[in-house]
């Protein structure tokens, strides 16, 4: 785990150690143990790396790492089947001279070349020179969770895990406003209809599951996706059956990315998925006198505390475990610091709780922490879900079958809605997108605080950045979020929150053979009989306290944003923020007269917090 830059170009004035240190510099939070630098022989490659030991801590094992004397790798992420994939290469010839997983990535792509990224589970981004065929191989991982941000222009290839590294490189920063547009007016921190944008112009993420060719000299770029979900591939399984597959996979996964030299912990939030975690790595110790690290952010006195689940989870398993208890004036100190680390906007103030765990693990020397994003995307966690999967049961079931599972979930308490208007989409479902993405666009031109110079940007382009999939059953919305809208941005938050403290986080959720799993299985198994996360819900039964297994109320880390925001000095911070944006000619000076809205966290039109967030990234 660290940050990686890196420039090709053959002109002396952009590729310079000068310039590959203030890259380096800019990413110092990210690697605290060491950095490293390279220029080939003809000076028209050179590489910038930050440490984060985490495997194989010996001199040996630092980057830009040379093999063959001809690759040269800087790499960010960790490579969990690296043991397994090194003892294949040695039987193909292959030595190596360290333990870590980065001279396997080498070997690998020696050996596979660019297939070599199937064969990897893990969390990556990283970028090979190839001296002798004078290009570079750079790759992501499948779901996005670590980052590879790029320029390009005819005689420059620029690239890091961080845009400020680019900018340290004299790359200018310069904000796109139809990404500002959408964000204030959609809540969208993303472009689903083009994931490589970002918001600054010139600058592009190397989608999750691609990877990328850039040829020195004929500066020519060529970007391939390499994977991918088959969310039609459906297969016929009993469910004890599935759930004993789950088991499997589930404990394989936590196993490897438990692999490390340094210390590893846990996030515990409360709910199933981070507890199932705490539950799975609890079984790989042997010393029952060793406990793991947790960590966790609690909020006393607000309704959705939910330190009493933690304190369960902990009795259960006898984990140690470490609270943190954010407050308004904490976010006001740190505002400015966790915005420069995120570089782009963000949603709530949930970030920043994250944030404080990650600080929180960092004091008690946890250097790897897991954690449970992934598993609402895959497994059907939110109850946003719940009438996309009574959609499917429209077309596919009898509407008594329907009646009885909005029963069953009206029983649980799980808020839902449910009217013609769903039955008219589960049979014409594509006449249903188009009116989402009609909605969408409505919902930006009619935005009473947005300038006239910014509804300019959507002049010829008016479904731009705005993007419904076409669901016939749960699987499609799954996927779509999954994959091409949702994830993503969480994994945004987690690499930068985590980052920022010099942490690494893993998922264990997002091993692409239990994803795979997951998504052939009938989407009964994942919302039935009342319940989100049915089949997960079944494995976890009786290996934890039935509060933690059987609760239907959906919270996650969420803080008492609404009481912040009611804060004097919040409220002064807000003001000086629209402002600054009325300045800038994004916001109507009207705004100004408006008195300000404090929203919880999870509350759509949280528009005060996205003021807050844009003016803070266009400093």
């Amino acid at each position: 785990m660290c940050g990686i830059a890196g420039i090709i170009s053959p002109k002396s004035f952009a590729l310079s150690l000068p310039a590959l240190k203030r890259m380096a510099d800019s990413l110092a939070h990210r690697g605290p143990d060491g950095e490293g630098f390279w220029i080939n022989d003809i000076s028209n490659a050179g590489f910038a790396h930050r440490r984060l030991a985490i495997i194989d801590l010996s001199d040996e094992a630092a980057q830009p790492m040379h093999y063959l004397d001809r690759y040269t790798i800087v790499y960010n992420g960790e490579i969990y089947n690296y043991i397994e994939l090194r003892k294949e290469l040695k039987k193909a010839g292959y030595h190596f001279k360290t333990g870590s997983d980065t001279e396997v990535i080498l070997a690998a792509y020696d050996f596979y070349k660019e297939q070599c990224v199937q064969y990897f589970d893990g969390m990556f981004a990283f970028a090979i020179w190839d001296d002798q065929e004078q290009q570079l191989f750079a790759a992501r991982d499948r779901f996005g969770e670590k980052p590879f941000y790029y320029y390009a222009e005819k005689n420059m290839f620029a690239f890091a895990s961080e845009m400020k590294a680019l900018w340290a490189a004299g790359i200018n920063k310069i904000p796109e406003h139809k990404m500002i547009l959408n964000y204030i007016t959609l809540g969208y921190v993303q472009n689903p209809a083009d994931k490589a944008q970002t918001f600054f112009k010139d600058i592009y993420s190397l989608p999750a599951a691609h990877y990328l060719y850039y040829r020195a000299g004929e500066g020519s770029i060529r970007i391939e996706n390499y994977w991918n979900i088959d969310k039609q591939a459906f297969i016929r399984i009993s469910e004890e059956d599935a759930i004993e597959r789950i088991d499997a996979l589930f404990s394989s996964s936590v196993f490897r990315r438990l692999r490390s030299d340094v210390p590893v912990g846990a996030s515990l939030s409360g709910g199933l998925d981070s507890s199932s975690i705490v539950y799975y790595m609890q079984q790989q110790i042997r010393n029952v006198a060793n406990k793991y690290k947790t960590f966790s952010a609690i909020f006393p006195g607000f309704e959705k505390n939910e330190h009493a689940y933690v304190l369960e989870v902990v009795k259960k398993l006898q984990v140690d475990n470490f609270t943190v208890v954010p407050t308004a004036a904490d976010l006001i100190r740190d505002f400015k610091k966790l915005c420069y680390h995120q570089e782009e906007p963000f949603p709530s103030s949930s970030i920043y709780a994250q944030y404080r765990v990650f600080d929180l693990a960092k004091s008690q020397r946890v250097k790897v922490l897991l954690d449970g994003q992934g598993a609402d995307e895959v497994l059907a966690g939110y109850h946003k879900y719940i009438h996309w999967y009574l959609q499917e049961m429209v077309s596919r079931y009898k509407f008594s079958d329907i009646k009885k599972e909005k029963i069953r979930l009206q029983a649980n308490n799980i808020p839902f809605r449910w009217g013609v208007k769903n039955i008219m989409a589960a049979f014409l479902p594509s006449h249903a997108s188009i009116a989402l993405e009609k909605k969408e666009y409505q919902r930006i031109i009619h935005h009473t605080d947005i300038s006239k110079n910014m509804l300019t940007f959507l002049k010829g382009r008016e479904w731009e950045g705005i993007h419904k999939p076409v669901v016939t059953k749960l699987n499609d919305i799954l996927y779509f979020n999954t994959m091409q809208h949702g994830l993503e941005e969480l994994l945004r938050y987690s690499d930068r929150n985590a980052m920022a403290h010099g942490l690494e986080v893993r998922l264990p959720f997002l091993n692409a053979e239990l994803v795979q799993f997951i998504f052939s299985l009938p989407s009964q198994f994942k919302i039935s009989n009342g319940y989100t996360k049915s089949i997960f819900r079944k494995l976890m039964d009786q290996k934890l306290p039935d509060s933690i297994v059987w609760r239907t109320d959906k919270i996650g880390y969420e803080p008492p944003q609404k009481i912040w925001m009611e804060d004097k000095e919040m409220k002064e911070y807000v003001y000086t923020a629209k402002q600054k944006l009325v300045k800038e000619d994004i916001l109507k000076a009207q705004v100004l007269q408006k008195k300000s809205r404090s929203l919880h966290a999870h509350d759509a039109d949280n528009f005060d917090w996205r003021y807050l967030c844009v003016a803070e990234m266009l400093k």
